[in-house]
């Protein structure tokens, strides 16, 4: 009867190590089976931090928009503006020429005034010397400049600017070299239109050594509004 008890006794006891086995070996398993969740969200975070919002939202890990992304800064796509947001410079077919004679009443030299009034919708910019040159019965006289400084002018859209054309006059007595007309040129322009010349109608006849024909900065014959 004894000995028939001890053996139930380790029975009881193997199944007991048994199931402790199991359950060891149970815990291991599932420790290894999955991250914590902690973790994996941080790796997701992580990974669309640099990349995934830039393509989708144009901005960086900051939540900013990166410069050249697409982000308006208040001047891109307006047709005024140059890509550095000044304005653009005026066209041959936005401005208005005209010209007019200017000459004052005992000068000894003559002046016509020229006159380019911005007719194109939008601010735009107009800097240097415009091209002049006189139609004649003899060929065609390219202006000089004066050399004075010429500055930037921005129009708006109905603003004017005048520049000025000084040339000798005929005083001789003879024919002289007879103007037909007056091409402009707008400053950094190819395209030019071609007037009816306001001034004396003759130039006196030299040899080259006389008073040339010279034409002035933009604003030096005075700017209207």
């Amino acid at each position: 009867m004894r000995v028939h008890k001890l053996t139930i006794a380790a029975m009881a006891l193997a199944a007991g190590l048994s199931l402790t086995a199991c359950q060891n070996d149970d815990a291991g398993t599932d420790q290894g089976a999955a991250p914590p969740a902690a973790s994996t969200a941080s790796s997701s975070t992580g990974g669309s931090g640099s990349t995934g919002s830039d393509q989708q939202g144009g901005t960086d890990s900051e939540g900013k928009t990166p410069a050249g992304t697409g982000g308006s800064d208040g001047t891109g796509g307006t047709g005024g503006t140059d890509e550095n947001g000044k304005a653009a410079k005026c066209r041959t077919d936005e401005l208005e020429i005209t010209a007019i004679d200017a000459t004052v009443g005992g000068d000894d030299r003559g002046t016509v005034a020229v006159d380019l009034k911005n007719g194109g919708g939008r601010d735009c910019s107009l800097a240097g010397h415009a091209g002049v040159d006189l139609k004649t019965d003899s060929g065609t006289l390219s202006a000089e400049r004066t050399g004075e400084p010429a500055p930037l002018v921005v129009l708006k859209d109905g603003e004017r600017t005048t520049f000025g054309i000084t040339y000798p006059i005929n005083d001789s007595g003879g024919s002289g070299v007879r103007i037909t007309g007056l091409v402009v040129t707008p400053p950094d322009e190819t395209k030019s239109v071609t007037l009816d010349w306001p001034g004396g109608a003759t130039l006196p006849v030299t040899d080259g050594s006389g008073t040339p024909v010279q034409v002035g900065p933009l604003g030096s014959a005075g700017q209207g509004g």
